[in-house]
């Protein structure tokens, strides 16, 4: 498995579906040497790198419902729809404990990817590098606009990795990986359509003309990835791992049912083709 990367799209709450393909590998105890995600990918695959098969379905099912953890309640007193305080500090301090022992000492590397609201480029941060920053750059890479405050960190200004490097596929390869596993979120065939920057996202984040900018052109960044992907699954490169049929679960989902099911839906889907993903890390 050298020079093999696990890249995890994001897509808010339709990432629980990664999370049961992730509990597929962790039973399995197929641990690829370098895992690189955004938002809601990165989140599900801190839970991968610390060996915690059970944490991503306990975290995003279980304690859905919690009213600190996504309400309109956290819109009206934070203006957040999803609990920030409540996602990094205490859930993973508190009630579902994250092993920072196991994922401090894992020896897979981890990247996180962001965007900077002032260039609106990717970002991304090795585990190697910054462990100890790990809660806040996950934050920050889960921070959607509108929906959640940026996040400052290191002089910087952050949100949502999602939004500048949707499917961070090349910065694993240029950290070297010449063959990759990719979980989506979206069913194949899915295609970004241009989503118009109105006037009141224009005027929140007025100061932030490379955020605007690549918000603008995020449909286009997104659908080159994924016709890039295809390209590379046909020369045997990349592994693709993707919903079978169209999602019901959007990106703010409260239903614990649609959840549960997409969730074994990942399961399900990466289990069927279990051996073929084998032979390919194997090859």
């Amino acid at each position: 498995m050298e020079d093999t990367g696990l890249v995890l799209e994001g897509g808010g709450s339709r990432g629980v579906y990664t999370g049961g393909v992730l509990q597929f590998l962790m039973e399995q105890e197929i641990y690829i040497p370098y895992v690189i995600g955004v938002s809601a990918g990165a989140c599900n695959g801190s839970s991968y790198i610390s060996r915690q098969i059970e944490r991503n379905r306990t975290v995003n099912i279980d304690y859905v419902s919690h009213p600190e953890y996504l309400s309109f309640r956290n819109w009206l007193t934070k203006r957040e729809l999803f609990g920030m305080d409540f996602l990094f500090d205490r859930l993973p301090n508190e009630l579902v404990p994250f092993d920072y022992e196991t994922f401090n000492e894992a020896t897979e590397e981890f990247v996180v990817g962001v965007t900077d609201c002032k260039t609106g480029n990717p970002l991304f941060y090795h585990k190697s590098d910054y462990a100890n920053d790990m809660l806040t750059l996950l934050r920050a890479s889960s921070s959607l606009p509108m929906v959640a405050p940026v996040v400052q960190y290191d002089n910087l200004d952050l949100m949502d990795g999602g939004i500048s490097a949707p499917i961070p596929i090349k910065q694993s390869m240029k950290d070297g990986n010449r063959k990759n596993v990719v979980i989506l979120t979206r069913n194949r065939g899915y295609y970004k359509k241009p989503q118009s920057v109105n006037w009141y996202i224009r005027r929140k984040y007025r100061d932030y003309p490379g955020l605007l900018q690549s918000l603008e052109k995020r449909h286009i960044e997104y659908n080159e990835t994924i016709n890039y992907l295809f390209e590379e699954e046909k020369k045997g490169n990349v592994f693709i791992i993707s919903p079978t049929e169209k999602l019901t679960v959007g990106r703010i989902e409260k239903n614990k049912k649609k959840l549960l099911d997409l969730y074994q839906k990942g399961y399900a889907d990466v289990k069927k083709i279990g051996e073929e993903l084998k032979e390919f890390l194997a090859s």
